[in-house]
C-alpha cells in the first residue's frame, strides 16, 4: 500500500479515536488508541522508536523518538496540545529526512474538530 492510501486509513482511524475519546486526554492515551485502531486494520505498527543519529564522528544513541511508524512508510507524531507550533511540523520533517521517508502525519487530538488537527508533512515530493 502506498503512502497516500495509508494516510487515508490512518486519518480514518484518528477520526474514530477522536469520536470515541474526545479531547483533554494525554498524548500517550491517543497514541495507544490510534495504534490499536491501526493494528485492528492489520497494519504493522511500531511505537516509541528511539533512533540514533550520526553527527560528524559522534554516534548519538536515542537522538530522536518516533511516536508511531506505520508499515515502515508513514511517521505519525501524536499531540494533545492547545496550540500547534511550527516547531512540531519542523520536527516531523526532520524525522522524515533522517529516516528518508516521504510522508508524516502530525495529529493533534486536542481540537474540537479532528480535521483541524491533522497536518500532512512531506519530504522531497
Amino acid at each position: 500500500m502506498k503512502e497516500n492510501e495509508l494516510s487515508y486509513k490512518i486519518i480514518g482511524s484518528a477520526i474514530e479515536v477522536h469520536k470515541n475519546l474526545g479531547v483533554g486526554l494525554l498524548e500517550s492515551t491517543y497514541e495507544l488508541a490510534l495504534a490499536y485502531e491501526l493494528k485492528t486494520l492489520g497494519f504493522d505498527i511500531k511505537q516509541q522508536i528511539y533512533l540514533p543519529l550520526q553527527y560528524k564522528e559522534v554516534n548519538i544513541e536515542n537522538a530522536y523518538k518516533i511516536d508511531l511508524l506505520v508499515e515502515n512508510k508513514v511517521i505519525i507524531e501524536v499531540k494533545a496540545v492547545l496550540e500547534m507550533h511550527s516547531v512540531f511540523k519542523a520536527q516531523l520533517l526532520t524525522y522524515l529526512k533522517l529516516t528518508n521517508l516521504k510522508l508524516g502525519l502530525l495529529i493533534n487530538f486536542n481540537t474540537p474538530l479532528i480535521k483541524d488537527g491533522i497536518h500532512r508533512i512531506v519530504n522531497n515530493l
